[in-house]
């Protein structure tokens, strides 16, 4: 079977990414959107694209018939899923089958016999492959029930959707009091994000690492691992780093755990690229967790440390060919570390953000980045909220790790908040370079700390010098615009940074300079000069580079000392609706899921009210205070944006 059209199922960077390989390959691509999509800068890398109308997952990139509809009617010869969406969709598999169009990917057998990580972890068992002991919840079982499975499970005991991954549906529960809101909340998001709720028991492995093994098999018989991934710094149970090699994994064990993915893989007659992971105890011992059965979100470096490109090995595979002899008796040389950029409120919990992208630079000599987005693009509430991924190679781990900070330090994103923060600060983290990378990294380390802005002096005073001046120069009031023989009264500007409100004044000395002041502190600026969006200073002797870009009354300063956004106050603010007191709103834009607030009823801090989906992940919404419910503004089903009152308790 030789494929010369190729329609990619899904979007953002992992299309373009395809893309990038079909295109080496001389195979013509044909790409799919949304209507929230419909500007995606995928769409521009393809052929050809397809337009399935709406905007939300289950009504577009879910839609298996209408894909194949596309690809009938473009004459596609095979499909790629990526990841997400109906990679492992064993019924999808079936169907393109069915119409004569290449599956890159397994078989349905094999995606079925993964589907259920309850099933798959007693076929490992049945291969040899270590697993926990688990149980599965029945959906009929009370909480005596549950509670006997788990004390004869020991606590701590993980709670985890028998379907899907990404750590959705996903629980810890170290007190038996909370196991049964644990399973309900696994079950609920589950069943919204797999159609599935489902849900097993198993004991926790306390300070696990997450290893990985990259598996590739063919159509011959060959079966082969492509070395290990470390995915340990993980937030709500989701990667956000990821390394090759481990540096916890010894030559010995490396072979162990290569032995046992590759006897999993053998267990189903896997063919093509495929994951099987690991939970690994601080002892070195291992478990079985799941077999991904399709390309992983990390398998850059995977590419990098081995030089083999994946997605072009998937395609051959898909049409007959053998591995090549690189894959069979691959090697690995160096060390390759990836950072996934998410447009998230660190701080506020994760929050997914959305927004338009007004500006997006990311490079770095020697970095790779793969993304699905451009400056001008729109980040929308209805998928995963990733940004890009920002991959290095070098000879050694502190080497690759110093690409990646160095990128993301330099990067310019304006326009939705970011993980970039905490990605910096935990790759430059003392355990982190020591290699200490359990999953419980986040657990000793406050997420909400690293992740902060720099509010420090020496951090936003010059940049809000920067901003003050470029601003004034905005308003085509120039450099030294002010100086008087008689002194006057300052110009001034007022801004707030992270809900800190503070007031640069300035005024133009005769020897040219000028003084600033900022909390009552006179600073002395040389020399100031600004060309546009660039601002010079120099301050204590020491001169510096500013980016300064204004978007209305927001701004974004980008410099060697860090990045910050500073709000201008307006000096003729438009009289805002004040809210009731005792309002809960809504930290971001979403879909209502559950509402447990009744009007009357007596709630404690900390009780959930309401519960919303957006990007894929359940929030809990909580009472601040507690008190009583005098109004619920939103019913299941609701949309609501960011600032919306939801309820409200007297």
């Amino acid at each position: 079977m030789i494929i010369r059209k190729l329609l990619v199922a899904n979007r953002a960077e992992i299309a373009r990414r395809v893309i990038r390989s079909a295109r080496a390959m001389n195979i013509a691509t044909v790409a799919i959107y949304s209507d929230a999509d419909a500007g995606a800068p995928h769409l521009g890398d393809a052929d050809e694209a397809i337009r399935l109308p709406g905007n939300a997952a289950a009504d577009t990139y879910l839609r298996g018939d209408l894909i194949l509809e596309g690809a009938k009617r473009l004459g596609v010869d095979a499909i790629h899923p990526g990841y997400g969406f109906l990679s492992e969709n064993a019924e999808f598999a079936r169907s393109c089958a069915a119409a004569g169009v290449v599956f890159v990917g397994p078989s349905p057998e094999a995606i079925d016999a993964m589907g259920s990580k309850v099933a798959a972890k007693s076929l490992m068992a049945d291969a040899g492959v270590p697993v926990l002991r688990g149980h599965t919840i029945d959906g009929a079982m009370n909480d005596a029930v549950l509670v006997a499975v788990a004390k004869e499970i020991g606590l701590p005991i993980l709670v985890k959707a028998a379907f899907g991954g990404g750590g959705r549906g996903m629980r810890i529960v170290r007190e038996i009091d909370e196991l049964a809101d644990a399973v309900a909340g696994a079950q609920r998001e589950a069943a919204a994000a797999f159609g599935n709720g489902l849900v097993f028991l198993e004991r926790y492995v306390e300070s696990p690492r997450h290893i990985e093994v990259q598996i590739f098999g063919d159509t011959h018989g060959n079966v082969v691992h492509l070395f290990e991934r470390e995915c340990s710094i993980q937030r709500r149970h989701q990667k956000i780093i990821e390394e090759a090699p481990s540096t916890a994994v010894t030559p010995a064990r490396r072979e162990e755990l290569g032995a046992a993915a590759v006897a999993a893989a053998k267990a189903i007659d896997y063919v093509g690229a495929g994951t099987v992971e690991f939970v690994m105890a601080p002892s070195g011992e291992f478990f079985f967790l799941e077999v991904n059965t399709r390309l992983q979100v990390e398998h850059p470096v995977t590419e990098l440390i081995t030089g083999l490109d994946l997605v072009q090995l998937q395609i051959d595979v898909a049409q007959g060919a053998a591995l090549p002899e690189a894959a069979m008796q691959a090697t690995s040389s160096g060390h390759a570390v990836e950072a996934r950029l998410y447009a998230e409120d660190v701080p506020a919990g994760f929050v997914p953000m959305s927004g338009t992208l007004d500006r997006f630079e990311v490079n770095g000599e020697g970095v790779r980045v793969d993304s699905g987005y451009e400056a001008g693009s729109a980040v929308s509430t209805f998928y995963d909220a990733m940004l890009a991924k920002v991959i290095a190679w070098a000879p050694t781990r502190h080497e690759a790790v110093g690409k990646v900070v160095g990128a993301l330090r330099r990067a310019q994103i304006h326009g939705v908040v970011t993980n970039r923060d905490l990605l910096v600060r935990t790759l430059e983290h003392a355990d982190f370079e020591a290699g200490q990378t359990d999953t419980g990294f986040y657990d000793r380390h406050d997420p909400s700390v690293l992740g902060a802005c720099d509010m420090s002096s020496e951090v936003l005073k010059p940049n809000a010098i920067a901003a003050t001046l470029a601003a004034a120069s905005a308003r085509k009031s120039p450099i030294g615009a002010g100086f008087r023989n008689v002194g006057g009264a300052p110009q001034r500007c007022d801004w707030t940074c992270e809900g800190a409100e503070f007031t640069v004044e300035y005024r133009w000395a005769r020897d040219g300079s000028c003084i600033v002041t900022i909390d009552s502190i006179d600073i002395a600026v040389v020399d100031p000069v600004v060309d546009g969006s660039e601002v010079a200073l120099t301050i204590d002797g020491i001169r510096r580079s500013y980016l300064v870009h204004a978007y209305g009354l927001v701004t974004y300063v980008d410099s060697a000392l860090g990045s910050c956004v500073l709000n201008e106050v307006s000096r003729y603010p438009m009289p805002l609706l004040q809210a009731a007191v005792g309002s809960l709103r809504s930290p971001l834009p979403g879909s209502v899921i559950a509402v447990h607030a009744t009007v009357g009823e007596t709630v404690k801090a900390g009780d959930v009210l309401v519960a919303l989906e957006a990007m894929k992940m359940e929030h809990a919404i909580k009472a601040p205070h507690g008190g009583i419910v005098s109004e619920v503004r939103v019913s299941v089903g609701d949309q609501v944006e960011t600032g919306a009152v939801l309820v409200i308790v007297d």
